[in-house]
């Protein structure tokens, strides 16, 4: 690189990013926006991700001075909206709110029309959404290591209840069943269906901590575990699987922003500065930890790692479980 292309490379805001100025002829877009922006969810108007969405998706235009705009392009576990978004242009006018099943879960189990790690930039890695385990409250084991030992002495005798094949929540319960040595039969439902769990003709349930915990403070449920690696601030009472002899044992949804591959480096610094002044606002924060979210505020390195790494995780955890969709 000559001394005279070296001066012309700029860093711009927010951690992760370089630039390059308008000198060396790359995008500046030093107006942008001056249109509105499309911010694509793919999963249906009152979902999780939606509701986060809309609410980053306002902040976004009060920060912007222009309208952003939640495009809803729901199916195949978000896949649709992230192909959506991967084949739109690299301009800064699409961005997405990225849910983790779509970009690290689907690609094990089927084949799709994009690549999450080419084609796509990684912004911003706002929240976490931890699951948890629960059970019935007659159900003999009080932790998960009496599930454990429980499951050894009774086998076929235990059934875990998720929102589906293939979700996050089953494959967090393959992994622990791998781990554990120990065999359950999985229950698929559509969505957080608790019934079969309160009426103990299923033993245990594995859902998004949002769904379960008000059950779990009423005293329905009994919280076993929780799939963070550290306890979450919205159940400080509750041990995580880690705490309860399963080193490493992290299964949690993710959301986050990100852009098609080729935006310009000006443009993802600009929102991930934005998203990230959005996390720092107290009262933000205590919105979003009353939706059940851990805030991890993670920058585009971090939810570029976090993404390789849950591929990797998964591949190995649907190689051994075989778990297929269903077709």
């Amino acid at each position: 690189m000559t001394a005279s292309l070296s001066r012309r490379r700029v860093l711009l805001g927010g951690a992760g990013f370089i630039g390059v100025s308008a000198s060396s002829g790359a995008f500046a877009q030093t107006n942008w926006p001056d249109r509105p922006v499309r911010l694509v969810v793919g999963f249906t108007a009152g979902s999780a991700t939606d509701v986060t969405g809309r609410i980053f998706a306002q902040r976004f235009s009060e920060a912007w001075g222009q309208p952003v705009v939640v495009e809803n392009v729901a199916g195949n576990s978000g896949a649709i909206g992230v192909d959506r978004v991967a084949k739109s242009a690299p301009d800064g006018y699409t961005l997405m709110w990225a849910a983790s099943a779509a970009l690290t879960l689907l690609p094990n189990l089927q084949r799709l029309p994009f690549d999450p790690v080419k084609d796509l930039a990684p912004i911003h890695l706002a929240f976490a959404m931890p699951s948890l385990f629960v059970s019935n409250r007659d159900f003999p084991p009080r932790t998960i290591q009496e599930l454990v030992a429980y499951a050894k002495a009774n086998p076929g005798k235990v059934s875990y209840g998720t929102p589906g094949v293939g979700t996050p929540q089953h494959a967090a319960g393959e992994m622990f069943c791998s781990q554990a040595g120990i065999k359950m039969e999985h229950i698929p439902y559509r969505g957080a269906n608790m019934a079969d769990v309160l009426n103990g003709s299923v033993q245990l349930g594995i859902q998004n901590i949002g769904a379960v915990l008000p059950m779990v403070r009423d005293g329905q449920l009994r919280g076993l575990g929780i799939t963070t690696l550290v306890r979450s601030v919205n159940a400080p009472d509750i041990p995580t699987l880690v705490e309860q002899g399963f080193p490493g044992f992290e299964a949690s949804s993710w959301f986050g922003t990100m852009a098609p591959a080729g935006t310009p480096h000006s443009i993802l610094s600009r929102v991930q500065a934005t998203s990230r002044a959005i996390l720092a606002d107290p009262a933000m924060r205590q919105r979003f930890t009353g939706l059940g979210l851990d805030i991890v505020d993670g920058d585009s390195e971090q939810m570029r790692a976090r993404i390789a790494d849950d591929l990797a995780k998964w591949a190995r955890v649907i190689r051994e479980s075989g778990i297929k969709l269903q077709s």
